[in-house]
């Protein structure tokens, strides 16, 4: 019994986080309704004068993609005698060439070309030398698979109409959304944080991020708010949240589109995945404390540590998963009373809550409501199968962020699908394959095994969540080793 008590308190204490996250994120919902519709009436007008901007690319290996950036950067509309490309070039590899020979096809374009042999800080270190380096007054960024549109600094600029503003974020689009079932399962993702989230707290002025690229900074906020920092793998969270606590105000535009490229491995999606996840532990462990202290409103706290803590939902939909084996076989037995099993269900709220979240989020701008309806009814349960299929990946991230443990920033490698590169032969895919993706594979078999034992027993409570796991520890395992042949 005793045993039977501990499942039943992890099931209830995973259940009991994932309510309250879905709490967070019904009322990002709520405040994404109201505020939609005043989306693309907010105009500011052109500055008086435009100020200086400095452009940071920082690249690591990019040979397929660099080209394509470099030749995008160079059609920004912008006055040239105020404009500055830096290349933050950390490449081991023949990339540094490409640069070099394609930066001097625009012999009228500031270049600026910065080579680091010594890697130190990674991402992070290559901005923080660049903008030592850096003559704007204004800092824009964009990683190597972007294609910026050229009116971008045109359209972001007026927004600092105040000086406290100290950044201004625009709305990743896909590029090869429609590649495959697995990027089309990222864009559904990432559109729910670009819209429901990014404009739910940046409508009630609570804490949001620099999502890494895509944006613009004031460079005096970069310095006041500590300069970048590679004590975390997300750098750019972690520079959002000192910023805000010194009181830089932020701006989110989703009508300015910035277009990019989408994993189309799981490999690759792992990596991007294990950094986010990780990183954002590493970001809550610095700075959930002092947002907790310092003088915010109540909601803007709680929002803060639902957006730190976010990744934990991984932790708990594991434990959750995990659990809910032993408290079925004690309801069968009837070792557990049906009010417990009713209390179970009414936090089973909270998946559909958050369900209602990336559903709001992918219907939102689409032409056709009766084509979105039919594909919602198998991208929502894939969507959620996958993500639960990436549970004991994305935890183990988690639990390295928040008991400190250290690793590298791994780069997610690029492709150019667009331009017609394969992925047989890149050279980028080296990825090794790990325990736990034998582990998935388990867990792939063991809820596949409770599947059978539902439709035997005729128990239909937890056959929908079991079934979603099965599936999406099968998808996320055979996808792993459908990635590993290829790097081969």
């Amino acid at each position: 019994m005793i045993l039977l008590y501990i499942l039943i308190g992890i099931y209830a204490l995973g259940m009991l986080f994932i309510f309250i996250y879905s709490l967070a994120q019904g009322h990002l919902l709520l405040r994404f309704l109201s505020a939609k519709k005043s989306l693309g009436k907010v105009a500011h007008a052109a500055p008086e004068s435009w100020p200086e901007i400095t452009i940071q690319l920082p690249v690591f290996n990019e040979m397929y993609v660099v080209d394509r950036l470099i030749e995008a950067v160079a059609k920004i509309n912008y006055p040239a005698d105020l404009l500055e490309i830096q290349v933050l070039d950390d490449s081991t590899d023949q990339t540094s060439d490409l640069i070099q020979k394609k930066i001097s096809e625009f012999p009228d374009f500031n270049f600026k070309y910065l080579h680091r042999t010594d890697r130190s800080g990674f991402k992070a270190g290559a901005l923080k030398e660049g903008l030592a380096k850096a003559g704007g007054e204004f800092i824009a960024i964009f990683d190597a698979d972007f294609v910026p549109d050229p009116d971008f600094l045109l359209k972001t600029i007026p927004y600092f109409s105040s000086e406290k503003i100290g950044m201004v974020q625009t709305r990743w689009t896909h590029l090869n959304k429609n590649y495959s079932l697995l990027t089309r399962l990222q864009a559904f993702a990432l559109d729910a944080h670009f819209l429901i989230e990014q404009i739910g707290r940046n409508s009630q002025q609570a804490f949001i991020n620099f999502n890494g690229t895509g944006g613009v900074w004031r460079k005096s906020c970069i310095i006041d708010a500590g300069d970048w920092q590679d004590d975390t793998l997300t750098e750019d969270l972690d520079l959002s949240y000192r910023a805000q606590r010194k009181g830089w105000r932020f701006v989110y535009r989703p009508e300015i589109e910035s277009p990019a490229e989408l994993p189309p491995i799981m490999s690759a999606v792992k990596s991007q995945q294990f950094r986010w996840t990780k990183g954002g532990a590493e970001c809550a462990g610095k700075h959930a404390k002092a947002v907790l202290r310092e003088d915010f409103p109540l909601s803007t706290k709680f929002h803060a540590m639902a957006h730190l803590f976010n990744s934990c939902i991984f932790i708990a939909v594991l434990l959750v998963s995990l659990s809910s084996i032993g408290v079925w076989y004690a309801g069968m037995q009837g070792m557990i009373s049906s009010n417990l099993s009713k209390v179970a269900g009414l936090f089973m709220i909270g998946f559909v809550i958050i369900a209602g979240v990336y559903l709001v989020s992918y219907f939102y701008g689409k032409r056709s409501f009766w084509r979105s309806l039919l594909q919602s009814f198998y991208m929502l349960p894939l969507f959620l199968s996958v993500s639960m299929g990436l549970a004991l990946h994305n935890a183990q991230a988690v639990w390295e962020g928040l008991s400190g443990k250290k690793s590298p920033f791994i780069r997610t490698p690029k492709f150019n699908l667009e331009g017609g590169t394969g992925l047989e032969s890149n050279p980028y895919i080296k990825f090794k394959l790990p325990v736990t993706t034998w582990m998935e594979g388990i867990l792939m078999l063991v809820f596949s095994v409770m599947v059978g034992l539902h439709i035997y027993w005729q128990s239909f409570t937890m056959l929908p969540f079991h079934l979603m796991l099965a599936v999406g520890y099968g998808l996320v395992f055979f996808s792993s080793f459908k990635a590993y042949n290829l790097g081969k």
